[in-house]
């Protein structure tokens, strides 16, 4: 096939920022990566480093006063063409189209994605019949295979209630059975774990292992997790202040990290070998204020290899260090 060599998703030099009374917070500063078909990509980084911007940016739903200042995502259609969401219109028939057809979305907090007035079951089909020529009936049916395909019990039922009627698990599963109502090529789960319990985590993610290897569909996983990175994640982008700072495939991340940050993230993990009453090691500082980004590389005012007067004086383009890797270092120029 003519896309098999081609990523379902490739972004380039992504930029989205905020403009503010107070400044222009750069939310995304040239992010670049692929998500390739069947595969899953995962984007791993502490809160506020753009991950959740990145994949609204994807879908053309930033709030205002944000918007994609500059950059390509360019989308692989079934045909083998590429169309380049930046260049189309939001709110126009062929993003909308693409929007929950072509790529899915779980959104972070089910609680406040879906609307408390409308029922699971409204909000389902409304789905449904944007994206197919179905009747209300079949729409419905359709919904309750959703919702049963998706491990909710009494689906019959449960697509008559509303979301504050459902348990956090259940909520989750709702809003995965939306995302997947219309069989999208891409589904971006937006940390889809955040607040269950560490049993319903393990349920959610064998839920969507299960779903990609019978569908075939990519996955792009955003999360701040490394246990999850490792189980589910095919290639992994590492992102910090809005940029790549390393990407590379699961095994070499976790096994041969290059960027400080990188390592620095790993070592922070509790292991089994740790020896007892021993602090774990953490990042010193936190990430910059957006308004206050530091000169150079963003990352030198945590960094254990900092190198004075370069670091802080320049930014570190992202280049190969192998095959299929990349950082953004100068440790490795």
């Amino acid at each position: 096939m003519q896309t098999s060599t081609k990523p379902l998703l490739s972004v380039r030099n992504l930029r989205t920022s905020f403009f503010q009374d107070e400044g222009t917070t750069k939310a995304v500063d040239g992010a670049s990566f692929d998500v390739s078909p069947g595969k899953t990509l995962g984007i791993v980084g502490e809160s506020g480093c753009g991950k959740s911007v990145t994949a609204q940016s994807i879908l053309r739903i930033v709030d205002r006063p944000g918007r994609i200042v500059g950059g390509e995502i360019l989308l692989t259609r079934e045909d083998g063409s590429q169309t380049d969401l930046v260049k189309l219109e939001a709110s126009g028939a062929e993003m909308r189209s693409i929007r929950g057809g072509d790529i899915g979305l779980v959104f972070q907090e089910p609680m406040t994605s879906f609307s408390p007035v409308h029922t699971i079951g409204a909000q389902l089909v409304e789905a449904v019949l944007l994206h197919n020529e179905v009747t209300p009936k079949e729409a419905r049916r359709r919904g309750i295979e959703a919702l049963r395909s998706v491990g909710i019990p009494k689906p019959e039922r449960r697509i008559d209630e509303y979301s504050f009627e459902l348990s956090g698990g259940l909520r989750q599963r709702a809003m995965i059975a939306v995302a997947l109502s219309c069989d999208p090529r891409l589904l971006i789960a937006d940390e889809p774990t955040t607040a269950l319990d560490v049993t319903t985590q393990a349920q959610i993610l064998d839920l969507l292992r299960k779903i990609q290897q019978e569908r075939g569909m990519a996955v792009m996983l955003i999360t701040h997790n490394l246990g999850v990175i490792a189980e589910m994640a095919d290639d992994v982008v590492v992102m910090y202040l809005g940029r790549v700072v390393e990407q590379g495939s699961v095994d070499d991340i976790f096994h041969d990290p290059k960027h400080p940050y990188t390592k620095a993230l790993l070592q922070s993990i509790p292991s089994i070998d740790s020896a007892p009453r021993v602090k774990l090691p953490t990042i010193s500082g936190s990430i910059p204020h957006p308004f206050n980004r530091p000169p150079g590389c963003p990352f030198h005012p945590r960094c254990a290899a900092f190198i004075p007067g370069r670091c802080d004086a320049a930014e570190p383009a992202l280049k190969a260090v192998g095959d299929g890797r990349q950082v953004s270092c100068f440790l490795y120029e």
